[in-house]
Parts: C-alpha cells; structure tokens; sequence
C-alpha cells in the first residue's frame, strides 16, 4: 500500500473480520486435536478392564484399581504441596523485593486551614469553639521610651562614646 494513502474503515472492519473468522477456526480445530488427542492417551494408558469372570478375579481387579488410585492420590499431594512451598518461597521474595525498595511516600500538599475550620471538621458545626487566640490576650500600653527626652543633650552621648572609643584603642 502507498504511503499516501490511508486504508478506509469499511476495508479496516472487513479485514478484521476475516482476521477473526481465521482465528475461530484454528482454536476449534485446537480444541478438536485436543479432545483426539487425550482420548487416544486415555486409551492408550488406561485399557478397559476385563470384567469377565468370577468373583475373585473382580476383586483382584479392584484391589489392583484402589492402589493406583492411592499411588495417584501420593502424587496429587506430593504435587500440591511443591506448589505451596513454591508460593510461600515467591510471597517471602515479593516482600524482600518490597523492604529492598523501601516504600516510596508521595509527596505532601499543602493545606491552607486555620485552626477554626480545622476544629469544626472535627468536631462539627454544632460545637463552635473559637481559636482566636489573640483576642484572649491582654492589651499592653507602650510607654514612652526615655530616650526622646535625652535627645537634647547630645554632648552627653558623645562623650558616652569617646570613652567607648578609648577602650578599643587601649585594647
């Protein structure tokens, strides 16, 4: 097909179609070699027993069937119990895997809630409890400081640092 040209959606559903019908016909011709072949196993492996005869011959029969059928039974259980150790073994390598890794903790979002809209999810509408902190806090006066009043007499604090400025030099 050209490079130019795009195929159209009716050839699409044709072809998938076909591709479809092709598909069917191999899984049940897959399941119809598999029915052939598990018939001619069985009737290879597992002859039809011979039931004629008196009641002595039936009970050998029997006995001979019930020991095969306990060997099998052996077998299921050795097989079964593989599988689960089996499954114990690949848990205990999942969780290895997992403490190796160590568990990866997703990123936090920042929340914007204030204390009053906290407690009301917690608590509820009905019980309105205020966290306005500052309202239940003392109201301070600022005093005037003394130093406004010292401002006049700036000789003063000019001396004040050329003692200051003796220290250092003597230093």
């Amino acid at each position: 097909m050209p490079q130019g040209k795009k195929m159209t959606t009716s050839r699409k559903h044709h072809l998938k179609s076909l591709m479809l019908k092709i598909a069917a016909n191999w899984i049940e011709q897959e399941t119809k070699d598999l029915a052939v072949a598990k018939k001619a196993h069985l009737d290879e492996t597992c002859a039809k027993p011979n039931l004629t005869g008196d009641q002595a011959a039936l009970i050998d029969v029997c006995k001979k069937l019930s020991t095969l059928i306990d060997k099998v039974d052996e077998d299921r259980y050795d097989a079964m119990m593989k599988v689960e150790k089996a499954n114990k073994e690949i848990k205990d390598l999942k969780i290895k895997v997992v403490d190796l890794a160590g568990v990866k903790k997703p990123p936090l979002k920042r929340v914007r809630l204030t204390a009053d809209t906290m407690l009301k999810a917690l608590l509820g509408a009905r019980n309105s409890v205020n966290m306005d902190l500052r309202s239940n806090l003392k109201q301070v006066k600022k005093e005037a400081k003394e130093e406004a009043a010292d401002a006049g007499d700036w000789r003063k604090n000019v001396e004040d640092k050329a003692d200051r400025k003796k220290m250092f030099e003597t230093a």
